[in-house]
């Protein structure tokens, strides 16, 4: 099949985006050895995070998009969530990894080597991760992909990250801060860990069936109230299915419509919102305006 201009842009961006995490942390892994720096060898875990961040994604998101199964009905779009977890859960060991690594070399001091390789190895990093994010910002303005925006966003941490590293190198050098590398490790260690928390704690309110919103739940349900045959809302409840919205719904309907009328009103309802949400699951319960039932809105809690 012959890709369109936007999705071979999209796949030369991941591409580059996966080139030069390997090259990256091929050649930081040479200057943390060499170095004897523990800056260097956080940035250099930094990067294989990225690899293996990228692998997981790439895996979960080419299972996510496979169609319903009988099995699994919903779809198979929570499947990112999963992934997200276990990209947390590697960030953040890789942090603690860091962690270990200061407290060890407070521990046993040992001499720095060789930091001029440590310095033109980031110097390097940082302009090879310079020229991606200026790609990754062309592509994204020509194809509006969410996903190469998310990995600009990755590696402009990236970028801060090496400016830290490089300065930490240029004050053991010069000005023998030995402090400046230890802290310069911290403060990448500290980044990985936030970074998990953050992606573990969207993952985990997705899988909870966390509401969407009041801003989509009051969107949806004004679309379904300017149908002018709708009588009413109540019990409307939505969740992110990872690759669509659901939402789920009473919708109330005069009493005396038929049963083939009241299907077509709803049919009309699912179309008005599939025309701002294009992807999403509806479940509509129809009933008559004015019954005095048990409702879920009565029940939650705020």
């Amino acid at each position: 099949m012959k890709l369109s201009k936007k999705n071979k842009l999209k796949q030369l961006a991941s591409y580059a985006s996966v080139s030069v995490a390997v090259t990256l942390a091929a050649v930081k892994i040479v200057a943390a050895i060499m170095s004897g720096s523990l800056a260097v060898l956080a940035s250099m875990v930094d990067s294989l995070a990225d690899i293996i961040a990228s692998s997981i994604t790439f895996i979960s998101v080419k299972f996510s998009i496979k169609p319903p199964s009988d099995k699994y009905r919903y779809g198979y779009g929570r499947a990112e969530n999963l992934s997200a977890i276990g990209q947390g859960v590697f960030i953040g060991g890789s942090g603690l990894f860091i962690i270990y690594g200061v407290i060890d070399r407070l521990v046993n001091p040992r001499a720095f080597e060789n930091l001029d390789i440590g310095l033109w190895v980031m110097l390097f990093s940082y302009l090879m991760t310079l020229l991606l994010v200026i790609f990754q910002r062309y592509v994204y303005k020509a194809t509006g992909s969410k996903a190469i925006k998310a990995d600009s966003v990755n590696y402009m941490g990236d970028l801060l990250n090496m400016s830290a590293v490089v300065l930490a190198l240029l004050g053991v050098k010069y000005l023998e801060w030995q402090w400046a590398d230890m802290v310069t490790a911290l403060f990448v260690a500290g980044y990985l860990i936030v970074n998990a928390y953050s992606l573990i704690k969207d993952a985990v309110r997705v899988l909870m069936d966390k509401e969407l919103g009041d801003e989509v739940r009051e969107d949806v349900i004004g679309l379904v109230c300017c149908c002018d045959f709708v009588r009413g809302v109540h019990d409307f409840r939505s969740r992110n299915l990872g690759n669509s919205e659901y939402f789920e719904f009473h919708l109330e309907l005069d009493k005396d419509l038929s049963l083939e009328q009241a299907h077509l009103y709803t049919h009309m309802v699912e179309d008005k919102i599939r025309e701002r949400y294009i992807n999403s699951q509806i479940i509509i319960h129809q009933e008559p305006a004015g019954i005095d039932d048990e409702r879920l809105d009565n029940m939650v809690k705020s």
